[in-house]
């Protein structure tokens, strides 16, 4: 099996299947798409799962509420075994927080009815776009190993990866290979973790936040705070080495404290090289496993002898894997994974990053599960 370029994602008709249970939107939906895809529809949770099962569906519009299901539990359902079909919900009971629902759950995007057909159409598009680039990347990911391998192989294997992911839509790789502002490449490291797991994809924007709310308590220089918001987000980018790898809070740490850990972090450090980022984003990726006092896996660092940036990142990782709420893992309170994180200083983590880090934490303890759902942008 070859490694595909982009032009074998561009098919001549996308297949979409209108989830709605309403006939004049589900018939309204048809006639607008039809000149553009294949068509497809079901009026039911139970009636669009077979459809998947026995179709191609590219791309899926979903109405918020079906008769025998709520939309919501259908998406995570369809993320969960289709996971590179793209969903729009489309719904006339939206609200901002049934948005922030859907998108956290794998949504690319969302529309109230009545909607506008333009932005309709636009929207498909777009996101048809981005499953051609996502679709790239996990055949590269299944059919190549030269991310994480020699230097060498790694620095040709990027210029191969972003000349083809770059050339897909609109994109413009000359402006990104010219700028000489690595962090034009986020879009493409983000689809990376995206198209290995959408889990892997949010724990790692979530620890980007938490991340940056303890730095700015410490006050750091500018470069300081753009390379930990950074080395925050790719700290699990090895994982995208491990095979058949998915996202687990309860197996994360467990993978952290072993020689998958020290295996993971030194390929995504590896990884990153040829790509000319800080070398504090380097250091975070490396070392966010290691123990404050020294103990175990995967370096055997210790103290201040672990980078300060490494150690908010350990601290702001462990807290999304007690807090996170996800299916199959029951998630702490805020005070209790801050209980149990602060037992850890001394030992895990760094005592006086781990008080600050509680403090801040309770500060805005209100706002925080909301601010953490949403998709954070490192480079803000």
């Amino acid at each position: 099996m070859g490694i595909h370029t982009s032009a074998d994602y561009v098919s001549e008709k996308p297949s979409v299947l209108v989830v709605d249970d309403e006939t004049g939107p589900r018939d309204a939906l048809k006639v607008i798409l039809r000149p553009f895809f294949t068509i497809h529809s079901a009026d039911n949770a139970k009636s669009a799962l077979q459809v998947l099962k026995e179709r191609h569906i590219d791309l899926i519009t979903l109405d918020q509420k079906l008769p025998d299901r709520q939309g919501i539990d259908l998406l995570q359902d369809i993320k969960q075994d289709y996971a590179d079909i793209e969903v729009i919900i489309i719904t006339g009971y939206g609200s901002l927080k049934s948005a922030m629902e859907g998108i956290r759950h794998g949504a690319a995007g969302y529309l109230l009815k009545p909607f506008n057909v333009t932005e309709l159409i636009t929207l498909i598009n777009q996101t048809l776009e981005k499953k051609q680039r996502l679709d790239y990347l996990r055949s590269f990911l299944k059919t190549s190993t030269a991310l994480w391998g020699t230097e060498h192989e790694a620095a040709q294997a990027w210029k191969d990866v972003r000349s083809n992911y770059f050339a897909i839509g609109k994109s413009a790789p000359d402006a990104v290979m010219g700028a000489g502002d690595v962090t034009a490449l986020i879009p493409l490291l983000s689809d990376l973790l995206e198209a290995k797991d959408r889990q892997l994809l949010n724990h790692c924007s979530r620890v980007s936040f938490y991340a940056s709310l303890l730095a700015n308590q410490l006050n750091l220089p500018l470069p300081e705070q753009k390379a930990l918001a950074l080395g925050a987000f790719l700290h699990d980018i090895g994982k995208i080495s491990l095979f058949s790898y998915k996202y687990s809070a309860d197996e994360d740490d467990c993978i952290g404290n072993s020689a998958r850990g020290k295996e993971h972090s030194e390929a995504g450090a590896r990884m990153l090289l040829p790509l000319g980022f800080q070398a504090e984003v380097g250091q975070i990726v490396a070392y966010h496993h290691e123990r404050f006092d020294g103990v175990g896996n995967p370096h055997g660092l210790q103290g201040a002898g672990i980078p300060l940036l490494a150690r908010i990142v350990a601290i702001a990782q462990a807290f999304d894997n007690l807090t996170v709420d996800m299916p199959g893992h029951l998630p702490l309170s805020i005070d209790d994974a801050i209980r149990q994180i602060t037992l850890q200083a001394d030992t895990h983590f760094d005592p006086k990053l781990t008080e600050l880090f509680a403090r801040v934490v309770r500060e805005c303890k209100s706002s925080l599960p909301a601010l953490a759902i949403a998709k954070t942008s490192p480079d803000n």
